[in-house]
């Protein structure tokens, strides 16, 4: 080509793909050689958002603060909180207390110890996707010896109302027998595969299990090593030998949810709202751990709120997490 007869137009283009050629080499060449504790923060910057894993690159911590009188603190700021990891304090990388999208799962018994409650539970899922934003990803799973999605596998998420009750009342049949631990693997896997930072999975039975192949333990280790905080309704048969409140419980307890043990099945959409009103009142914190090492094991978080115009505050969020995400295989 006779570079002084062409266009400026293609020396502009040329010249850009030559610099490009040199240039992106050197950002990645220099991102190679930083530190593990600074690679995943710029990466982050360079995106527009943080880098969300399972494991210790980013650990993100969802925060509920309420007053001495029970009340949601909303309005706090990144300086208010402090982060503990095993006794030492982390540097808070990524702080919101918007309300901002969510990606929510529920996770729905679908035997026959459920088969009063199948209309309720569906009308209390369709008012809590009825109050979300356009930009949450919902999902659902309904499992009784089985799990499956209640939508098509085309459709891995949805922020329609109609469409996932829709889902619901054709995959309700309230029949055969209970593998909840499998569907709360099941869940956990579902809910990483979205792009929104808080993330959550909505548990409604009665905590028993007859059926799984994947045990308590594994289902344990899996939820310390996912950024989702669970909810559990727990929706018992007084009657049902099975049933195992005290799962319930500690699942809530390691995520930084909360479990709920309505005593009447009409309570269960007020219920819904309780956890909405939770999840769109919480703040969500990121770090990058001090301690590199992705080896698996447990560590201890705590979370310290000060604002001395409240006074005392209460705090809930997990109580540690699995380091490396190292999920074991059902």
């Amino acid at each position: 080509m006779n570079w002084r007869r062409a266009p400026l137009g293609v020396l502009a283009l040329v010249t850009n793909v030559m610099v490009r050629a040199w240039f992106v080499p050197l950002i990645v060449l220099a991102i190679l050689t930083m530190s593990a504790a600074d690679a995943p923060r710029v990466l982050s910057q360079e995106l527009g958002r943080p880098t969300f894993t399972s494991g210790a690159e980013l650990v993100v911590v969802h925060v509920t603060v309420k007053d001495r009188r029970g009340a949601y603190v909303t309005s706090l700021s990144r300086e208010a909180f402090q982060v503990f990891e095993d006794g030492h304090p982390q540097r808070i990388d990524f702080f919101t207390g918007e309300d901002s999208p969510i990606t929510v799962g529920f996770l729905l018994d679908n035997s026959g110890s459920m088969r009063e409650g199948r209309t309720r539970v569906i009308a209390a899922v369709t008012a809590f996707a009825g109050s979300s934003d356009s930009q949450d990803e919902l999902f659902a799973l309904a499992f009784n010896e089985h799990v499956r999605p209640t939508l098509p596998p085309s459709m891995p998420f949805t922020s329609s109302p109609d469409v996932l009750r829709a889902s619901l009342v054709s995959a309700l049949s309230t029949l055969g027998l209970t593998a909840m631990h499998d569907a709360i693997s099941n869940g956990l896997s579902h809910v990483a595969r979205g792009s929104n930072p808080r993330r959550a999975l909505i548990v409604v039975g009665d905590g028993g299990d007859n059926a799984s192949t994947t045990t308590f333990e594994q289902v344990l280790r899996k939820a310390q090593a996912s950024n989702a905080a669970i909810y559990t309704v727990g929706v018992i048969d007084p009657l049902e030998r099975h049933a195992n409140p005290t799962l319930l419980k500690r699942l809530a307890l390691t995520t930084g949810g909360e479990s709920f043990f309505p005593r009447r099945l009409d309570q269960v959409e007020d219920v819904f709202r309780k956890i909405g009103r939770d999840v769109r009142n919480s703040y969500t914190l990121g770090y990058v751990s001090s301690q590199q090492a992705r080896d698996g094991q447990y560590r201890q978080i705590r979370v310290a709120v000060t604002d001395p115009a409240r006074g005392a505050l209460s705090v809930r969020t997990r109580d540690g997490y699995r380091a490396g995400g190292a999920w074991p295989k059902p």
